[in-house]
């Protein structure tokens, strides 16, 4: 129970500056969609999705590779994997910039953004820098240092934050009154432009505060162990790219499969606002995962079988919060919906799918940690690729006919069968005891608290909201007296 504990109060800490920063960066998506029509954020959504795959190629699964063979039976100096996983991905991440400045106006006209190259090279450069820094963020987490992690991640949100307000709202301010005042550097037909040079301005600035970190260590380059780190991380590349297929390849395809290109826009605009309220469940996940990967691999050292207990308990839990999110998004949707223009409102509905579907995934990952543990990673590479070919299929099949809520169901479908598929693999090869009655009461209870919120409607909003209330405080009141909690437990757990 210390180890679960340990990997609450580390989730707690960096779930701080997930859900704080992601919270943040989440009210930019207020200001795009009024500040931009729907085929122009459509634009940015197109381009962010692209990047997505790009940040998982340039990473190539050495995140988990170093937590790997940091804690290896092999390998005695994390300093060493460390480093040679610095100087790894920073020459790929160099070569990557070079090439996309050698290719920029094709790759320009590939993604639609013809006449806009600059923002094909400001996100080339912001992706290289973020791969590359992805490193001294997982060597805080492995040296235990979540502090100095949240406080970097929300500084990284909190500036990023501030350029899009400067660059959006203050400039053209400031254009109107007085334009020689910024006419040196303000462009106003810029537009969305201004998006993605902020975000390389606040990537840029986080490798300079990660100096201190990257340069903590004698630069040492090891072929043999790169080669080791290779041989494992190259399944998580698969995994990866399969993984980010499934999260963002129905925006990409669905431009592709709705004949009105105009309209196809408008609708990838929709669907990325709302699929932005479904963040809250990523953002938990993420916090989850910053801690998990450290607390599994630390915890397979440990010998006896309280191991396994303690990786039955981190899943039990991790569903208890999920759910109690889940219910929470849903609940208060009336009122988080007002995080977007109302002329986004008609794409409400995907919300439920998105948020079950990041549940399965949370759990997918959740219980990724027997091929983690027991390096047959090419599971997740198999599990991945499974899921991409359902997501694909599914929208070819269903966008057309359905729209954007083709996309929900296909990501629905895809995250339960891998959830589904990883669980009845690993149970075979690396059986963990999961309480799965204990498991299906809990996502029994909070159903049946969702539809009772669905289906009554007191024709009054404030009493609709009190309603609600009760039922997730009954949720957490269910679960805290199945579990035995005491109020005294949950103070003493948070310190």
């Amino acid at each position: 129970m210390a180890g679960v504990k340990s990997l609450a109060k580390d989730t707690a800490i960096y779930g701080l500056s997930s859900i704080v920063g992601r919270f943040l960066n989440w009210c930019l998506v207020p200001l795009y969609t009024n500040m931009f029509p729907a085929a122009q954020y459509g634009v940015v959504t197109y381009i962010y999705t692209v990047v997505a795959f790009a940040l998982i190629i340039l990473t190539y699964g050495m995140e988990t590779g170093f937590f790997r063979f940091a804690n290896h039976d092999r390998y005695d100096n994390p300093d060493e994997v460390y480093s040679t996983s610095l100087v790894s991905l920073g020459v790929t991440s160099t070569i990557f910039f070079a090439l996309t400045l050698i290719f920029l106006h094709p790759i320009s006209d590939a993604l639609n953004c013809a006449g806009h190259e600059s923002y094909i090279w400001l996100m080339a450069l912001a992706v290289a820098v973020d791969a590359y820094t992805s490193i001294p963020f997982a060597y805080l987490r492995f040296k235990k240092r979540p502090m100095r992690f949240a406080t970097l991640k929300l500084l990284n949100i909190g500036l990023n934050i501030g350029l899009n307000l400067f660059f959006i709202l203050l400039c053209p301010w400031l254009w109107n009154r007085c334009p020689e005042s910024i006419s040196w550097f303000y462009d106003p037909g810029y537009g969305i432009g201004y998006i993605f040079l902020a975000n390389l301005i606040t990537s840029a600035l986080m490798l300079v505060l990660l100096l201190p970190d990257i340069m903590s260590v004698p630069l040492v380059f090891n072929g043999r162990l790169l080669k080791d780190m290779l041989r494992y991380s190259s399944p998580f590349l698969i995994l990866g790219i399969a993984g980010i297929m499934n999260q963002t390849v129905d925006k990409l395809l669905l431009p592709v499969l709705i004949t009105d290109k105009a309209e196809a826009m408008t609708e990838l605009g929709i669907y990325g606002a709302n699929y932005k309220i479904a963040v809250v469940m990523v953002m938990f996940i993420q916090a989850f995962r910053y801690a998990y990967e450290p607390f599994i691999f630390a915890q397979n050292k440990e010998k006896g079988t309280g191991k396994l207990q303690a990786y039955s308990d981190a899943m039990k839990y991790f569903l208890i919060f999920a759910l109690f999110i889940f219910l929470g998004v849903m609940f208060y949707l009336d009122i988080i919906k007002y995080f977007i223009s109302p002329a986004y409102f008609s794409g409400l509905r995907v919300v439920p799918l998105i948020m079950l579907a990041e549940l399965f995934f949370g759990i997918f990952f959740n219980l990724s940690l027997w091929y983690k543990l027991t390096d047959r990673t090419r599971w997740g590479a198999w599990f991945s690729l499974l899921g991409a070919v359902i997501t694909v299929t599914l929208n070819i099949v269903l966008v057309p006919r359905w729209g954007y809520m083709g996309c929900a169901w296909a990501a629905l479908a895809c995250y339960g069968i891998m959830m589904l598929a990883s669980y009845f693999v690993g149970r075979s090869v690396f059986p963990i005891n999961y309480n799965i009655p204990r498991l299906l009461f809990y996502c029994a209870v909070a159903a049946v608290l969702y539809v009772a919120a669905m289906f009554a409607d007191f024709h009054a909003e404030w009493v609709n909201l009190i309603f609600r209330t009760v039922l997730l405080i009954l949720y957490m009141g269910i679960v805290c007296r199945t579990e035995h909690i005491t109020i005294k437990q949950l103070i003493h757990i948070r310190r």
